[in-house]
């Protein structure tokens, strides 16, 4: 009764105008993201940080959750139509559904897609809803010796989850380590590691490491090494499905659903293997002509579950990050950053000491399920124009967007050095398949597990 009541009141918070808009703006900012070849949402949060630090608390990451599961439907639009997975966990919607719109059936396979990631976002919410009180309940009555060991989970869970090889994943950790290390030493009030920059003794921000891995390493990338690709865009047709094409799609988002949630509450999860394993799932159950149209003419089915398994991994990963403190992506590493940046430490004590604020993130992400079906069915054509923005402006406005959010914060030019600095070493991780996630997760809990 107590999480219902709680609950109301998280509805009520993220009810009111300002907070809707923040909403808003962030699912369509997200679908955006998502829709835009080559942008992830862990760069469009990033990018935003600095912009945002003015903003209410529990506007910003109500905003910032918007980008976040926001980015999870748009990114299917660019797979099916283009072949171009934005993350990695839109590869196997990309498999199936890029067939189906060479098929002629783009619009069927946009509609599974978006209808099945309502569903299972709607699910996997109520998920989080009657699960994350439960886990915060138990996590508040652990110890100082407890927190350790959490903090050490999250090291090698992040680092040997993300990337790939367990030693790439280690060395982004230490390298995360030692940042968190420059600045003042919290027990001697000793500064270290800050070769006499004044700059430094306040430690290195977050917020200028998240934006410089992520938002200018990723245009450096695309300037430098992509190239001039032309992608070869599939055909729209009618977003809508015929009744064999929801008597398939049905069982599917059902089965994705109940893959993803579990793995998303994994703090090994990460999107990935549930999505393949839904489609390994649905391949197998199929039969006869529907097992007949798996890599030639596109299976629904093949969409369908990947892409409801993804929604459900993405949401119910919102549980470790809130009650553990522990991110399993990317873009929950760099959610994790947008909370330090507001002195609120997710964990154990979160649901105590920040409550209104979680409970209207919790509500927001009900209101926000409904707003992407409402942005994503009828406005489908909308965000397909968006495919047509030519790639050299795109990424120049990312690094204007970067640079002019990092110096608005101390108005420091210092501080433009340290980002293209730390976006250049992005860069140089990114080109050797370094994860870049462990970094941020190694520099925010590094302080906190030597304390």
């Amino acid at each position: 009764m107590e999480i219902w009541n709680q609950l109301l009141q998280g509805f009520a918070t993220a009810g009111t105008p300002v907070n809707l808009m923040w909403a808003f703006v962030g699912c369509a900012l997200g679908t955006a993201v998502g829709v835009l070849p080559g942008i992830g949402p862990a760069t469009a949060v990033a990018m935003l940080l600095p912009i945002t630090a003015k903003v209410d608390a529990t506007a910003s990451m109500i905003f910032f959750a918007g980008i976040y599961y926001g980015a999870m439907y748009g990114g299917s639009t660019t797979s099916i139509l283009l072949n171009t997975p934005g993350e990695t966990a839109t590869m196997v919607t990309a498999m199936e559904g890029n067939k189906m719109a060479k098929s002629g059936r783009a619009g069927a396979a946009l509609a599974t897609a978006a209808i099945g990631s309502f569903f299972a976002g709607s699910v996997a919410t109520v998920f989080v809803t009657l699960f994350a009180p439960l886990v915060a309940e138990f996590a508040v009555k652990l110890g100082p010796p407890e927190y350790f060991c959490l903090m050490l989970l999250a090291f090698t869970t992040v680092s040997a989850v993300l990337g790939q090889s367990t030693l790439r994943g280690l060395t982004a950790l230490f390298i995360g380590l030692a940042i968190g290390l420059v600045g003042m030493d919290q027990i001697t009030g000793q500064a270290r590691y800050t070769g006499n920059v004044p700059e430094l003794l306040d430690g290195i921000d977050i917020v200028l490491v998240a934006v410089g891995l992520f938002a200018v390493a990723e245009a450096l990338h695309a300037v430098l090494f992509e190239g001039k690709t032309k992608e070869s865009e599939n055909k729209m047709s009618r977003v809508s499905m015929t009744r064999a094409d929801w008597r398939r799609s049905v069982p599917a988002w059902i089965r994705g659903t109940a893959i993803g949630a579990p793995f998303g509450c994994i703090p090994a999860g990460g999107t990935e293997i549930p999505t393949f394993l839904s489609y390994a799932t649905e391949k197998k159950l199929a039969k006869g002509e529907n097992l007949a149209e798996f890599g030639k003419q596109g299976a629904i089915e093949g969409v369908a579950g990947p892409e409801a398994a993804n929604n459900a991994a993405v949401t119910a990963a919102l549980i470790p990050l809130l009650t553990l403190g522990i991110p399993v992506s990317n873009t929950t590493a760099v959610l994790l950053g947008a909370f330090q940046n507001y002195g609120i430490q997710p964990g154990p004590q979160l649901f105590s000491s920040a409550s209104a604020l979680v409970w209207a993130l919790i509500a927001s992400l009900y209101i926000g399920n409904v707003m992407l079906l409402v942005l994503n069915l009828p406005m489908i054509g909308l965000w397909v124009k968006l495919l047509k923005v030519p790639k050299p402006q795109l990424y120049a406005g990312i690094l204007i967007f970067a640079t002019v959010g990092a110096y608005g914060m101390r108005q420091s030019a210092f501080d433009l050095f340290l980002l293209y600095g730390v976006g250049v070493m992005g860069l140089v991780m990114r080109r050797f398949s370094f994860p870049t996630a462990p970094v941020v997760v190694g520099m925010i809990l590094g302080p906190l597990a030597e304390a």
